[in-house]
């Protein structure tokens, strides 16, 4: 975590770093001159010397050549440039270090939210124009959503899930039960009926998609392993709810059971998927299931687990080594697969704006580089019902774009240096272009 004045330091250099060359930028005409562009990396079609026109933070057309008009000129004719990244999988309002459970107990939402904004930058400047964070507490998270979508904090558009729906008695925080229960009741539910309503409260606080806890997690203190929580019945009841009151369900499970069930349920993605077997892959084809395989949570988290001072108990560093070994073989099956797969990190492991450290283990597991920017790019789109509006530069979709110097779709590891970075038709950053 960072310090107080280490914020204080940041906020006062927002209005240098941060804030659009155009203080109404995203009412203005660009004309963004790209030396090469990836318009849709569903095609892998790379063309060079264009022009994207943006008006009203939208993008108006794509033009051969490098042409001028009323509007502001970015000049990246040196450039690769391609639409801003995604990543599904984020928790923004804190960084997991050995003050964790304190943390959970003494830290105050406003506080969160002080967090929040600081990495939401941060993770904007790394070039993810677009996060879903999957259970951050309610007060806070939602601030900062609201906060970058009001233009008042930069960042990248929010996606936010608040609390994680857990099962009564399970996901163990390595607490005292009447500890859990203060810090948590309003996200514990058990049966049926007790699951839909909390859905229903969830969305009403204004959850944007539900978060599940349906298995054991590998930095609870929990000794019972990464096996399911909750019931079928509770699931199908979490599932059913949400889609009837227009919202998408993801859910934490590392254990087949936990995956297959939710699944079967009418899930709509799985975050991890470490355990998956031929009834997983089954279910994935026929339900049409996302796959998020968080490769750099479980990286970072080995990383910790071998380090002799590390402040990992001996429970969290057994299963955080078993973790990292099998999610690197999950990642190379759903690649074999052929499964759906959407970019995420599960960053607040990994440092938040580092995230573009996924793509090289993407590319370990058997994604070439086109593959891993579609990823992060038209499958998380997708994923997150947001097509229409982001993943691709075409007219009427959001002004969302990246500049890096190098070619990606044949080294990826150039998304990790970003030199430039436009949302909604704003520029936040162009790195001494």
């Amino acid at each position: 975590m960072f310090h107080f004045s280490s914020w204080v330091r940041a906020a006062a250099l927002l209005s240098v770093l941060i804030v659009p060359v155009d203080a109404s930028s995203e009412q203005a005409e660009f004309y963004v001159q790209a030396g090469t562009v990836l318009a849709d990396p569903a095609t892998g079609q790379v063309r060079h010397n264009q022009t994207i026109v943006i008006r009203d933070g939208k993008v108006k057309e794509i033009r051969d050549g490098f042409i001028t008009g009323a509007g502001q000129i970015v000049d990246l004719r040196k450039q690769f440039v391609l639409p801003g990244l995604i990543d599904s999988h984020v928790h923004l309002c804190h960084e997991n270090g050995p003050n964790d459970m304190m943390r959970r107990v003494v830290q105050t939402q406003a506080r969160d939210a002080i967090d929040g904004a600081y990495f939401a930058r941060l993770t904007l400047e790394a070039g993810f124009t677009t996060v879903a964070d999957l259970g951050d507490e309610n007060e806070g998270i939602f601030a900062v959503r609201d906060g970058v979508a009001a233009g008042r904090i930069p960042g990248p558009r929010i996606i936010a899930a608040g609390n994680a729906i857990k099962p009564d008695g399970g996901a163990d925080f390595g607490f005292r039960p009447e500890v859990v229960r203060a810090i948590a009741a309003d996200s514990m539910c058990s049966g049926a009926d007790g699951c839909r309503a909390l859905v229903r409260r969830k969305i009403q606080r204004g959850a944007d998609i539900i978060k599940v806890i349906a298995t054991g997690a590998v930095l609870s203190e929990s000794k019972h392993g990464l096996g399911a929580q909750f019931t079928y019945e509770e699931l199908a009841a979490i599932v059913q709810t949400a889609h009837m009151l227009g919202r998408r369900v993801t859910a934490h499970a590392h254990g087949a059971d936990g995956i297959n069930a939710f699944l079967r349920a009418g899930g709509d993605s799985i975050e991890h998927g470490s355990f998956l077997d031929d009834e997983s892959v089954r279910l994935f084809k026929e339900k049409g299931a996302y796959l998020i395989p968080t490769l750099l949570g479980a990286d970072t988290t080995a990383q910790w687990a071998v380090d002799p001072g590390s402040w990992l108990s001996p429970t969290i560093r057994a299963k955080a080594i078993q973790w990292n070994q099998q999610v690197m073989l999950m990642g190379r099956r759903a690649r074999r697969e052929n499964l759906k797969v959407a970019f995420g990190t599960d960053s607040s492991i990994s440092r938040h704006g580092q995230n573009a450290r996924e793509f090289a283990l993407l590319t370990q597991v058997g994604f070439t580089p086109l593959q891993a920017i579609q990823t992060a790019t038209v499958n998380a789109a997708d994923h997150l019902g947001l097509s229409a509006e982001i993943g691709s530069l075409a007219p009427g979709k959001s002004a969302d774009l990246i500049a890096v110097d190098g070619n990606p779709t044949q080294d990826v590891s150039e998304l990790e240096h970003i030199r430039f970075v436009m949302k909604e038709g704003r520029v936040y950053t162009s790195g001494n272009l």
